[in-house]
């Protein structure tokens, strides 16, 4: 039986402590609240078309309803991981649980373009304080060794499947029902784990000041919104406009003056003592090269199944499914093979599958077949996904001070989700310039080859940044 935790200490268990029934059930609730803001950074992929005619949005209004999400996602996370840390996990999961659940409602009933953005930021405010909560969950309520191994590993292929599964829910979602249940469905949802999470869930915290850095995350996330903003103006600007310049350059200045006064706060928001460890470090830069590749792959996966080989929202979550199953077969697989080999040595393997799926789905045409064009490069992708996202979270988690486990659980999502922002807004940059502002089969195919072409470069650079970087297998402490 789980001892709760007291209200300023972690729970103290014996390392070769087993899981009991009553903690899976813990580590059941906290996966479900990961799933469902993961699903969401996905699940509108496939509606995206139904919601541009019905709101009137424009191109780049479509990518925001992405982007708007995933940059307040990343932007807050670090505050919520803050947040739980210091007012209590269990709290800050209710918290966040709900705001997700309401803007949910509101995004769902939302009647203009500028109404569907500011819902969708709300959502990212939420899944920002509620996503950091669910890893720290995990790690206070099993015990380090392969015990934890296992629950970071389902954590990791939990949140890889709701991603993968958005396509397939959204798809089903849009056609027999309509848009706005893609955003409608999180509330019966939402409402259950709540439940669950009162009911199961103990209370623990790490008892310190209540004093938290809001000027390091408003800093953070207008950095953030700022620089993807200037990104998405190259696809109409170019890189030399004013309209360009003035939001990246303005962005990395929030950033850098972010920087400074995280190094001054007293009570930072980041503390940069935390990039003192290598495996801390290295492990959230290589989840923001590889996050970068992953969540522009279902992006373009979807967008290429409807508008080139003519599928259905329905058909093309259907057609990704093997995908979906493949991420949380590569998540379950990596811990056995990181008892053998290391945390290093599988993210690097992971990668490099990746890579492989990436350039035979950079092969792809207009006329493609779906076992060449989509379900074989698509399970190789995400397969690789897999591998590579448990030993990064377990490596950074493991890192970790345990007044800094909020911190750092909240860094790990935080560098993924900004790493799928940016690369999303880099990676539709670099189709839009292949293709030309054309809209035929053709021209847009070349232009997601182009994409996928550029994500194979970027996951290969990824293996050779994690070889040499993160912790070699005798100080790996998964």
């Amino acid at each position: 039986m789980v001892r709760p935790a007291s209200k300023t200490q972690e729970p103290v268990r014996p390392a070769s402590a087993m899981p009991s029934p009553r903690t899976w059930a813990v580590i059941a609730a906290a996966c479900a609240g990961q799933f469902l803001v993961v699903l969401d950074v996905s699940v509108v992929n496939v509606a995206l078309p139904s919601m541009r005619a019905d709101l009137a949005l424009s191109p780049t209004g479509l990518q925001w309803v992405l982007n708007a999400y995933s940059i307040a996602f990343a932007g807050f996370m670090l505050l919520g991981g803050r947040a739980a840390d210091m007012f209590g996990r269990k709290r800050m999961f209710l918290v966040g649980l709900s705001l997700f659940t309401a803007a949910s409602v509101a995004g769902g009933l939302a009647q203009e373009g500028w109404q569907l953005l500011a819902a969708r930021g709300a959502q990212g405010l939420g899944a920002a304080v509620l996503a950091p909560a669910t890893l720290t969950i995990i790690t206070a309520a099993v015990p380090p060794g392969p015990a934890r191994t296992r629950a970071i590993a389902t954590w990791a292929a939990v949140g890889a499947a709701g991603g993968a599964a958005g396509g397939l829910v959204g798809g089903v979602l849009t056609d027999l029902l309509s848009w706005r249940w893609v955003l409608l469905i999180n509330v019966p949802v939402g409402v259950l784990v709540l439940a669950a999470a009162v009911v199961w869930l103990t209370e623990s915290r790490t008892g310190k000041s209540r004093r938290l850095d809001l000027p390091g995350a408003v800093l953070a996330t207008g950095g953030l919104a700022a620089v993807a903003y200037g990104i998405v103006q190259t696809e109409e600007s170019g890189w030399g406009e004013a309209v360009t310049l003035l939001p990246l350059l303005g962005g990395l200045a929030l950033l850098g003056a972010f920087l400074a006064v995280e190094a001054r706060a007293k009570a930072p928001l980041m503390p940069l003592k935390v990039f003192r460890s290598r495996a801390v470090s290295a492990a959230n830069v290589a989840m923001l090269v590889t996050g970068s590749a992953a969540f522009a792959m279902w992006f373009f996966m979807t967008v290429y199944a409807q508008n080139v080989l003519g599928y259905t929202p329905l058909e093309a979550g259907l057609a990704l499914i093997p995908s979906s199953v493949s991420v949380i077969v590569g998540s379950k697989l990596a811990p056995p093979l990181m008892a053998r080999g290391g945390a290093r040595n599988v993210a690097v393997l992971g990668a490099l599958i990746a890579a492989t799926g990436f350039g035979w789905q950079s092969a792809m045409d207009a006329n493609g077949e779906y076992l060449t064009a989509i379900a074989g490069p698509g399970v190789l992708m995400m397969a690789g996904i897999g591998l590579v996202a448990t030993p990064l979270a377990s490596l950074a988690t493991s890192g970790a001070a345990p007044d800094d486990a909020g911190l750092v659980s909240g860094l790990i999502n935080t560098s993924r989700t900004m790493g799928g922002a940016l690369g999303l807004a880099i990676l539709s940059t670099v189709a839009a310039s292949r293709s030309g502002g054309a809209t035929d089969p053709e021209s847009l195919t070349a232009g997601y080859a182009l994409a996928f072409r550029t994500g194979t470069g970027v996951l290969l650079a990824a293996a050779v940044l994690m070889l040499l970087w993160l912790p070699r297998p005798a100080a790996d402490r998964a």
